[in-house]
């Protein structure tokens, strides 16, 4: 067995992981891996999360004391086998039993993503941590809550009646929020952009005030700071560079997000670690955007040969569609079921490279235990 070190072991695993992707990708039609493939392996990202986040990989305890491979195969079917209630349950409260999954229904979980990702780095699961300390309940209480939260937010900012007229359509599923669904939803992945961004500088600055990095200040402070970055960036890119908003959501946020997961998560982290802030994250986000962008570019030119070629822009998005399913529905879980097995095969399990923690109380913790 290899006994690989950071970041080569992180780049190594992630090339084989993306090969892995790219194969299940081309096992499907394309309406096929845009509509149930993408919907299921999306509804498996917010349990992957409270697994390897919230719990660090240590819960439950039967499987935190296997051995690995073992204990990653046991994490793996866990994770799919709540993903599969989770979908269920959102297939028939939210998509109204429509199959295969309507654009409302797969968006709504997108925003479950979203927010899994709010409540866990920028709140660092409070207000849940106040009803609890054991993490196993907090982290059922918290994807639970997750649901709740992301089906409010759904409610109060999604608006789908631009779709009237459509097969799929039916009045009493629409939201009718305040937005119209693609720029909602521009909106949410804007706001994982600023996150991502953030962590690449371990939140610096604002990590210099001890006032701030206090929950529930240090989340409505990181909530505004995102939502400002991601605004920034969606202005100058719609109205300035007049980039349209999904092939920017797709071809930029999606593509940089991409990139931040390979280095601070497969690389745990390490490229820089000698660098102190803000050069260091100045690093990370020039390289997670080369990588991103690079990785992006390598999908784009095999998606003809996986799923046909595919129309970019309006009316359809096929490709937008396409490229961020492939990149975020797909290869990240994928790379996320790597930190289940503790970077097995690449890593010896006795190296202890990657044993994180379980960090339910400190959100800017969350990063440091993939280093």
């Amino acid at each position: 067995m290899p006994n690989l070190k950071q970041p080569v072991a992180g780049f190594v695993a992630s090339a084989v992981i993306i090969a892995i992707s790219l194969g299940f990708i081309s096992l499907f039609t394309f309406p096929t891996f845009a509509g149930w493939v993408s919907y299921y392996l999306v509804c498996v990202v917010p349990i992957q999360l409270i697994i390897g986040v919230v719990w660090g990989g240590k819960y439950p305890g039967f499987a935190a004391k296997l051995a690995q491979p073992a204990k990653g195969i046991t994490l793996t079917l866990l994770a799919l086998v709540v993903a599969l209630i989770q979908a269920a349950v959102f297939f028939y409260a939210v998509g109204g039993g429509i199959s295969p999954p309507t654009p409302i229904l797969e968006q709504f979980a997108i925003v479950t993503v979203v927010t899994t990702f709010w409540m866990i780095f920028m709140f660092g699961c409070w207000p849940f941590t106040t009803f609890s300390k054991n993490p196993a309940v907090i982290g059922l209480s918290l994807l639970v809550g997750v649901w709740v939260i992301a089906y409010a937010l759904f409610r109060v900012l999604f608006n789908y009646t631009f779709l009237k007229g459509a097969p799929f359509y039916l009045d009493k599923l629409d939201p009718k929020g305040l937005f119209a669904g693609p720029v909602a939803l521009s909106f949410f992945i804007s706001v994982m952009f600023g996150l991502f961004l953030m962590l690449n500088f371990d939140l610096w600055p604002l990590t210099k005030s001890p006032g701030i990095m206090k929950q529930p200040v240090q989340g409505i402070v990181m909530t505004l700071v995102t939502i400002a970055i991601g605004g920034m960036a969606s202005y100058v890119a719609v109205k300035i560079m007049h980039v349209d908003l999904m092939v920017m959501l797709a071809q930029f946020s999606v593509a940089f997000i991409f990139g931040v997961i390979v280095v601070l998560i497969m690389c745990q982290g390490s490229l820089f670690s000698t660098f102190t802030q803000p050069l260091k994250g100045i690093l990370n986000t020039v390289t997670s955007a080369v990588i991103g962008f690079g990785l992006s570019a390598f999908y784009h030119s095999m998606h003809p040969m996986l799923s046909g070629k595919l129309a970019s822009g309006p009316p359809t998005y096929d490709y937008e569609i396409w490229l961020a399913s492939a990149l975020l529905a797909v290869t990240f879980p994928f790379l996320s079921f790597c930190g289940f097995f503790e970077m097995w095969p690449f890593i010896r399990p006795e190296t202890k490279i990657l044993s994180p923690k379980p960090t339910v109380h400190v959100a800017h913790a969350a990063p440091a235990q993939h280093r």
